[in-house]
C-alpha cells in the first residue's frame, strides 16, 4: 500500500506538491454544508461543455462573468469557470450529536494470539445494487488447533446481518451473538465445517472509503487494514489466509466491467440486464488483499514476457476519456516488472495484471493481488498535465504495488504490528527501482529529505514509536523509517549478500505470514553473520544522535574516530539501549582526493580491508555500544573524514568538522550525497545563527563564504544538473525549528526569506544564466537530462522572483505563458505566488481558468495556495473551502488544501490561533465523513509543545474541544488523546 501520507504536510507532497525547501514552491517529485456531488466527470473538451458557468472571485463570492483571454504583467481580471469535479458520490447523513464515545480499546503486541480457527476457502458472491448490496461469504473453516471448543469470533461493522448458517443449516438466535463490532459463532462443531453468511450493506453511503464504497458510480473496495469487516463477517486479520472465489452480478449497462482478484474463470449475462463474473485466485492471501471493482471503465491492454517466456496481459483501467493519460504508467509497469526479474530474480506469478484508476481513495494506491487500485494522481499524466514529480511518484508508486506482489502478498505479515516486514521492505525496493532508473544520489537526497522532514519530527513527538509498535489503538505506519532499516542490511551485507539472504526468505515463508525476526533470520542466516542488537531497530523508538570526534597522530601516522551514541526518551521508553549503527566512511585528503584504507584497529581487533587486490576507499564501521573508537593506520596525512557516506544510517549526527572541513567537503567530497550534505550543515548553521540575530533584533548579515561555496557549486559544468537544484535549495523550514529549542516559525520564516532574496542579488547574473541555458523548445520528455535541467531552471527561476522586480516578474510571466508542459508552467506559477498582489492573483485565476475541467491540476493549485507564506493566508485557505471546485469527501482535496495549509509552518502557527481554530474545526467535520483522512490532519497538532506559551495555549484548546466532541473515531482519539497527554 502507498500512503506516503506521515503528516499533513506529506499529504500535500503527495499532490505532486511539496515544499521546496527556500523555494516556497512546489518540487519535481467544510464549514459550510456540503454541495450536491455531480453524477459524472468529464476530463476535457465538450464532456465539460453542459455543466460549466462561468466565475469570477469577488472577495469570498464567485459571480458570472465575462471570459478574457491572456495574462500580462498588467492584467487585472480574468475568467473563473465552476468546475464539476466533485468525486463523491452520496451525500452524507447530516451531521447530528454522536453517542457518547466507548472508549477506544488498545491492542498490544505482547497478547498476540494464533487463531482459534483456520479458513481454507472462501467463496463470494456480491448482488450490486444502486440501493443496497447483498454480500454471501461461504467459508471453509477448520480448526486451528485441534479439540479447540471455543466459540469463533468475527469482525464486523455496519453491516446488517441477513442469515448465518453451519453445514447448510441455519442457526437460531441463541447460537450466536451479535453486537455492532462482531458476531460470534458460540458452539461451532470440532471438525472442519462450512460457515454460510449472507449480510446487506450500503455501499453508496460509505464516505470512510474503507470496504465497499461507490466512487463516481462505480464499486470500488479498500481492504486494508481492517476494511474487509465492513463487507463481511470475517476473522479480519492478516495471519488468515485462505484461497478466494468471488462471483459480482451486477446491472450490464451501469457496471459492464466486473474485476476481482485472479483469473476470470466464467462470466455471462442473466435475467433482467443483469450480468456475472466469476474470479478465481489461486494463491492464499489474508482478506485485507481482496478486491472487487464493478463500473464503467475502459482499458489500455499490453503484455509482458516473463523471464521463463510467460506472456502476461497488463491492463490499466479508467474512464474511457482517461485512457491517453495511462501510457506512462504502464511503461512503469513494465519496467517494474523487468526490474524485478533482473535484481532479484522474482517472476510474476499470474496471466493477467489489472490496475483500476479510481478519484476517491484514501491511500496513494493498494496492491490487492492481481488487482491494484490507485489513487488518479498516481496514474494519470500528460506533458501539459503533469509536472516532473508526478511522473517520477508514478514510476515509483506502479513499481512500489507491483513489487508487493512477493514482498507482502506472496509473503505477508503475521499481524499489523509487522507491518513494516512489507511495507519497509517494499519501499526500499521503489526507492532502488527509481534510482535504477534516474540519479541514485537525486533520489537518495529526496528520500532522506522527507525522513528528515517527516519521520524525525514524530520520532520526537508523542506519536513516537518503533517501526515495529509495542501497541495501537487504529494501525499506524512508519514507511520510510522502515525502508532505512531494510537499507541496512544491504549496506552491511553487500548487494549480493542482501539478494542472498532475500532469496532465502522468500525460500523459507512463501504463502505464510511472518515476523520481523523472520526476515532478520533470513539475513543474517544467508550471509552466516549475526549483528548484535540490530533488532532494536525494530523495537526502540526515536532517532539515535550520534556525536564523532577525530584526532591526527602524525608520528604513528594513525586517525582516530571516536563515537558515542544517545537514544533520547520516547514516550514508553525513558531508558534505551545503544544501537546497532553501520556508519559508511572515507576518508579524504588535502587534494581532495580519496585516501586508500588498509587496516582498522578497533575492540581489541586489527581489521584488514581487502577487495581483490583492489584500493578500498569507503568502509563500513560497525557501531554497536554506547561509546566505541576506531583507528586507521597508514594513513600519511591528516585527512578530513567523510561520515555517513550515502546516508548509511537513520540518524542526527554531529561531528567535530569545522566550518573549513564543511566547505571543502562540498567542494571535493565523491560522496556526492555528502557533497549536498556538507552544503546542508552550513546552512543549517548559517540559519541558525542568523533565526539568533533576528530574535535579538540584530543586523542580518549573509556569510560570503556561504554564497561562494553556492555559486561555485551554480556554475559547475561537471555536476549533475538535478544535483545542482537541490545543492542550492536551504533545508526547510521545518527542520530548523526542529533544532531549536522553542520553535519560532516567524523568526525561521524571516530568516529563509532573508537569505533567499540575499543569495537571489548577490547570484543573479548566475541564476538569469542557468535560467537561460536551461530553457529548452523540444518536446517534453520524461528522462533524467531533461528532468534535471528542468530542476534547475525552476529552481533559479524563483530565486529570482523572491526580488519582485519588474524585470524578473516579467520574466517569470513569459516563461508561465510560452511553457509547453505542466512542470515549467506550474513552477513559473509557482514562482510568481511567491510575492502578494495583483500579478499573484491574476496568474492564480487564469491557472483555474485553464485547468478547471482537469480535477487533478486543481489540486495542485489548491495545494499551492494552502502552502503558501503570505500574510493572512489563513483566511484565503478558509474561503477556498467554499470554492465550488472543492469537495471535503475527496481525500485528495483535503490533503491538497487542508494539509498542504498544515505544510505552511508560518500560516498554520499563526500567532493569533486562527491557524489551530481552523484546523481543529475541519478536524470535527471531517471526522464524521472519513476518520482516516481526518486523524492524518489531527497529526499536525501533535508537537504543539514545542513552541512558546501563548501558541502552546492556543493549540491545546483545539486539542481539548477535539477529544471532548461526542461521536469521535478512534482514529482521531488515538492522535488526539496521545499529543495532549505529552
Amino acid at each position: 500500500m502507498a500512503r506516503r501520507l506521515i503528516s499533513p504536510a506529506a499529504a500535500c507532497q503527495g499532490c505532486g506538491l511539496v515544499k521546496a525547501g527556500f523555494l516556497g514552491m512546489v518540487s519535481p517529485l467544510h464549514y459550510q454544508r456540503l454541495p450536491p456531488p455531480s453524477s459524472k466527470r468529464g476530463s476535457s473538451g465538450n464532456n465539460y461543455s453542459s455543466c460549466r458557468a462561468n466565475l469570477t472571485k469577488e472577495g469570498s463570492h464567485w459571480t458570472r462573468t465575462i471570459p478574457k483571454p491572456s495574462l500580462s504583467l498588467h492584467s487585472s481580471k480574468f475568467l473563473s469557470k465552476r468546475t464539476s469535479c466533485s468525486v463523491a458520490t452520496e451525500l452524507p447523513p447530516a451531521a447530528t450529536e454522536g453517542p457518547e464515545m466507548d472508549l477506544p480499546k488498545e491492542i498490544f503486541l505482547k497478547d498476540y494470539k494464533k487463531p482459534d480457527y483456520l479458513f481454507d476457502t472462501v467463496d463470494l458472491e456480491f448482488q450490486l445494487g444502486d440501493e443496497k448490496t447483498i454480500v454471501t461469504s461461504k467459508i471453509g473453516v477448520s480448526p486451528g488447533n485441534e479439540g479447540t471448543t471455543s466459540p469463533l469470533a468475527l469482525h464486523g461493522r455496519d453491516l446488517k446481518l441477513l442469515s448465518v448458517k453451519v453445514n447448510g443449516t441455519e442457526l437460531k438466535s441463541d447460537e450466536y451473538t451479535v453486537d455492532p463490532r462482531h458476531l460470534t459463532i458460540l458452539t461451532p462443531p470440532a471438525a472442519v465445517f462450512t460457515l454460510e453468511i449472507v449480510t446487506e450493506i450500503y455501499p453508496q453511503l460509505n464516505t470512510s472509503l474503507e470496504g465497499l464504497y461507490r466512487s463516481t458510480g462505480n464499486f470500488c473496495t479498500q481492504c486494508e487494514a481492517e476494511g474487509f469487516r465492513k463487507i463481511t463477517y470475517f476473522q479480519d486479520r492478516p495471519d488468515v489466509m485462505a484461497k478466494y472465489t468471488c462471483r459480482i452480478e451486477g446491472d450490464k449497462t451501469l457496471y459492464p466491467v466486473l474485476l476481482s482478484n485472479g483469473n476470470l474463470i466464467k462470466q455471462g449475462d442473466l435475467e433482467g440486464g443483469k450480468h456475472y463474473a466469476l474470479w478465481e485466485d489461486p494463491f492464499k492471501k489474508p482478506c485485507y488483499l481482496f478486491a472487487l471493482v464493478a463500473g464503467q471503465l475502459e482499458c489500455r491492454e499490453d503484455s509482458f514476457v516473463t523471464c521463463s517466456g510467460r506472456k502476461v496481459t497488463l491492463r490499466i483501467w479508467t474512464p474511457a476519456q482517461d485512457l491517453p493519460k495511462t501510457s506512462h504508467a504502464m511503461y512503469s509497469l513494465k519496467e517494474a516488472m523487468k526490474w524485478d526479474e533482473e535484481v532479484f530474480g522474482l517472476e510474476y506469478d499470474l496471466d493477467l495484471f489489472n490496475i483500476v484508476v479510481v478519484p476517491d481513495f484514501n491511500m496513494g494506491a493498494m496492491e490487492n493481488k492481481s488487482l491494484n487500485v490507485f489513487q488518479s494522481r498516481l496514474v494519470l499524466a500528460s506533458p501539459e498535465a503533469a509536472t516532473d514529480g508526478d511522473y517520477a511518484a508514478i514510476l515509483g508508486v506502479i513499481g512500489h504495488e507491483y513489487f508487493h506482489n512477493w514482498t507482502g502478498n506472496r509473503v505477508t505479515c503475521r499481524d499489523w504490528f509487522q507491518l513494516t516486514l512489507k511495507e519497509g521492505l517494499t519501499v526500499f525496493r521503489d526507492q532502488e527501482f527509481s534510482s535504477d532508473l534516474g540519479c541514485r544520489t537525486v533520489k537518495r537526497i529526496a528520500d532522506v529529505s522527507k525522513l528528515r522532514s517527516y519521520q524525525f519530527p514524530q520520532d520526537a513527538g508523542p506519536m513516537a514509536h518503533p517501526i515495529r509498535p509495542h501497541s495501537y489503538i487504529k494501525v499506524i505506519i512508519l514507511y520510510v523509517s522502515g525502508a532505512e532499516v531494510v537499507r541496512m542490511y544491504k549496506t552491511m551485507f553487500g548487494a549480493s549478500g542482501f539478494r542472498k539472504g532475500m532469496d532465502l526468505y522468500f525460500q523459507r515463508h512463501d504463502g505464510q505470514a511472518v515476523t520481523c525476526e523472520d526476515f532478520y533470520a533470513a539475513m543474517c542466516d544467508a550471509n552466516n553473520t549475526q549483528l548484535p542488537n540490530f533488532l532494536q531497530w525494530y523495537s526502540q523508538a526515536g532517532t539515535p544522535t550520534v556525536k564523532v570526534s577525530s584526532s591526527y597522530n602524525e608520528s604513528s601516522k594513525t586517525f582516530s574516530l571516536k563515537f558515542s551514541q544517545e537514544v533520547p526518551p520516547t514516550p514508553g521508553q525513558p531508558l534505551k539501549e545503544p544501537m546497532f549503527i553501520p556508519v559508511a566512511v572515507g576518508l579524504v585528503d588535502s587534494t581532495g582526493k580519496d585516501m586508500p584504507l588498509t587496516t582498522i584497529y578497533s575492540d581489541g581487533m586489527l581489521q584488514t580491508l581487502s577487495n581483490d587486490g583492489q584500493p578500498i576507499f569507503t568502509t563500513v564501521l560497525q557501531f554497536k555500544k554506547k561509546e566505541e573508537e576506531f583507528i586507521f593506520n597508514n594513513v600519511s596525512e591528516r585527512p578530513v573524514p567523510s561520515l555517513l557516506r550515502g546516508y548509511s544510517a537513520p540518524i542526527r549526527l554531529d561531528s567535530d568538522l569545522t566550518e573549513s572541513d564543511l566547505y571543502f567537503l562540498l567542494a571535493n567530497d565523491s560522496d556526492e550525497f555528502n557533497r549536498w550534505e556538507a552544503g546542508q550543515v552550513l546552512a543549517r548553521k548559517l540559519m541558525l545563527s542568523l533565526v539568533a540575530d533576528f530574535q535579538q533584533q540584530k543586523t542580518l548579515a549573509l556569510n560570503p563564504k556561504f554564497v561562494d561555496g553556492l555559486r561555485a557549486i551554480l556554475r559547475s559544468t561537471i555536476l549533475d544538473k538535478e544535483f545542482i537544484a537541490k545543492a542550492i535549495t536551504l533545508p526547510g523550514q521545518g527542520e530548523i525549528m526542529d533544532m531549536m529549542p522553542v520553535a519560532d516559525p516567524d523568526a525561521v520564516h524571516a530568516v529563509r526569506t532573508f537569505i533567499k532574496k540575499e543569495l537571489a542579488i548577490q547570484l543573479k547574473d548566475d541564476l538569469l544564466a542557468a535560467v537561460s541555458s536551461n530553457r529548452s523548445s523540444e518536446a517534453y520528455t520524461f528522462n533524467h537530462d531533461s528532468v534535471a535541467r528542468r530542476a534547475l531552471k525552476n529552481t533559479c527561476l524563483a530565486y529570482l522572483v523572491s526580488l519582485n522586480e519588474p524585470n524578473v516578474t516579467e520574466l517569470a510571466l513569459n516563461e508561465y505563458n510560452s511553457a509547453t508542459n505542466m512542470t515549467e508552467q506550474f513552477a513559473a506559477l509557482a514562482a510568481l505566488s511567491q510575492n502578494p498582489g495583483q500579478v499573484r492573483d491574476d496568474a492564480l485565476l487564469d491557472f483555474y481558468n485553464k485547468w478547471q475541467h482537469d480535477y487533478l491540476v486543481v489540486s495542485k493549485w489548491f495545494a499551492l495556495q494552502a502552502t503558501s507564506d503570505i500574510p493572512g493566508n489563513v483566511a484565503n485557505v478558509q474561503k477556498l473551502l467554499a470554492h465550488p471546485a472543492f469537495d471535503m469527501r475527496n481525500p485528495n482535496k483535503v490533503y491538497s488544501l487542508i494539509g498542504g495549509f498544515c505544510g505552511s509552518p508560518v500560516s498554520f502557527h499563526a500567532k493569533d490561533g486562527s491557524g489551530y481554530k481552523f484546523l481543529g474545526e475541519v478536524v470535527l467535520q471531517l471526522d464524521k465523513i472519513n476518520p482516516q483522512v481526518a486523524s492524518r490532519m489531527v497529526s499536525a497538532f501533535s508537537r504543539w509543545r514545542r513552541y512558546d506559551e501563548t501558541r502552546q495555549a492556543l493549540a491545546k484548546a483545539q486539542l481539548e474541544m477535539i477529544i471532548s466532541a461526542n461521536g469521535l473515531s478512534e482514529n482521531v482519539y488515538e492522535i488526539a488523546s496521545k499529543s495532549l497527554a505529552a
